[in-house]
């Protein structure tokens, strides 16, 4: 037997049929087949999403619920959050994190009164409960049974509306319970693609018929994940395993805003000892945006050189900007070539091909602040 037929099989989301129904391509991802575009490609679903609103399923990562004794001062002891500071129905954006202060995943927590509802990377998942449950022991609870969707772009809110009175006043970073076409959902207004927009978490057995019903809505259309990752990197969004993974620590990462000034003051995380001294001292090496000069992107992997041709990094994440309408990259280089504006060379078949270092995001945020 091959090692592809012992492979475990593909496991789809309760949107499946609906995108074969839309005419998506769908590809392996994370367990996983999910549409990386339908008909309309991958630049279309990008700039409808800048421009109106764009509808994605994200059902396949991980959404788990933390109950039980102190759930807040328990999960504080495996991420650098001031989550103790976090108030009923609002959201965190945290790291767990290893000894070595290495990022093993990031998420989202949602604070539901007594209880932590936590949505974590897809291919992170088994890792992540097998903290949790070494922390939590059985207050862990997986919930396979939902889905989540997204909507994203200028036009989310007044599409949702029609469906959800009074959902235009949620504030960023806020969620509220609320019923969709005669579901229970979990609403936050969050998202990752730098647009204003809501996450929704459901039964999944209601996802497909909320989906249809959004998509009857003249500004939203299906995107896949194709234009998902093209508009996080615009947004200078990180993406796990290519700027973030358990030997990149938050300071590296340029995520040091994720670490409470309570938790600067009083450690008590993994890796505290080695990610205190980075925010003291500075680290060696830093997360910087990268515009190749000309129409050539700079791909995952493409070394990084200074003006003297010393290699001093790498890309993480790189392609075209259709916002923007050329090449963007991120990438990791050494600190003392990490400051706006820095000549770098990129390494392509042996030739060094000019860019320079630029602010994050590529394109600005428009994240709802009320």
């Amino acid at each position: 037997m091959t090692a592809a037929e012992t492979e475990a099989p593909l496991k789809r989301t309760p949107l499946y049929a609906l995108h074969r129904e839309l005419g998506a391509r769908m590809v392996p991802f994370a367990g996983y087949e999910m549409p990386i575009h339908y008909p309309s490609g991958i630049l279309t679903e990008h700039l409808h999403t800048r421009s109106q609103a764009g509808l994605f399923d994200v059902s396949h990562m991980g959404q788990i619920r933390l109950c039980g004794g102190d759930p807040i001062a328990s999960f504080e002891t495996l991420v650098p959050g001031d989550l103790a500071a976090l108030a009923p129905m609002r959201l965190r954006y945290t790291l767990l994190l290893n000894e070595k202060g290495g990022i093993i995943d990031d998420l989202m927590v949602t604070r539901l009164g007594g209880e932590l509802f936590l949505v974590v990377n897809a291919a992170r998942k088994e890792t992540d409960l097998a903290r949790l449950r070494d922390r939590f022991g059985g207050a862990v609870e997986p919930l396979a049974d939902r889905a989540l969707l997204a909507i994203q772009g200028p036009c989310a809110a007044s599409a949702l509306s029609r469906l959800a009175e009074g959902i235009a006043q949620l504030s960023f970073m806020a969620a509220a319970e609320l019923t969709i076409c005669g579901w229970p959902c979990l609403v936050s207004r969050c998202g990752y693609t730098g647009e204003d927009g809501f996450e929704i978490s459901l039964p999944a057995r209601g996802a497909e018929s909320l989906a249809r019903r959004l998509l009857i809505e003249p500004e939203v259309s299906p995107v896949g994940l194709g234009a998902r990752d093209s508009l996080r990197l615009e947004a200078g969004l990180c993406l796990y395993g290519h700027e973030i993974d358990e030997d990149t620590t938050p300071v590296e990462a340029g995520l040091a805003w994720t670490i409470g000034k309570r938790r600067r003051a009083e450690g008590g995380f993994p890796g505290a000892i080695t990610v205190l001294r980075q925010l003291a001292e500075g680290a060696s090496r830093a997360r910087v945006g990268i515009r190749p000069e000309g129409r050539a992107p700079a791909r995952e992997g493409t070394l990084i050189a200074d003006p003297a041709g010393n290699t001093i990094g790498h890309v993480t994440s790189g392609g075209f900007g259709p916002t923007i309408g050329g090449p963007v990259a991120m990438g990791y280089v050494e600190h003392s070539h990490a400051a706006e504006g820095k000549a770098l060379g990129l390494l392509v078949r042996g030739t060094s091909r000019p860019a320079r270092v630029v602010r994050l995001p590529f394109v600005p945020t428009r994240y709802y602040r009320g």
